[in-house]
């Protein structure tokens, strides 16, 4: 069963620019993959219960327990740049001014 595609609408979600011939080549790619998606989804698993993964797993908890930590001198020996007891780092957000 063929699946329709709006290319253009995925890329610009995307946030790609494509060209006409990597339109047609991913409309294509993308067909297979959803007719094999599909093909997945007629699979008979009404036995089978839901699992996250293929083996059981169990949390591991610890108790917290409070140790020391680094003199903050030697855990801020390397830092390229500090301000007194922390690290310096160039800003990472816009603060519209």
């Amino acid at each position: 069963m063929p699946v329709e595609i709006d290319v253009d609408h995925v890329a610009k979600l995307a946030r790609l620019s494509l060209t006409d011939d990597e339109k047609a080549a991913l409309r294509v790619q993308l067909g297979i993959i959803l007719e094999h998606a599909a093909k997945v989804g007629e699979v008979a698993t009404d036995d089978v219960p839901p699992a996250a993964g293929a083996f059981e797993r169990a949390n591991v908890f610890r108790d917290d327990v409070v140790e020391p930590s680094l003199p903050v001198d030697e855990a801020l020996r390397s830092a390229p740049d500090r301000d007194g007891d922390r690290f310096k780092v160039p800003p990472i957000a816009e603060t519209g001014e």
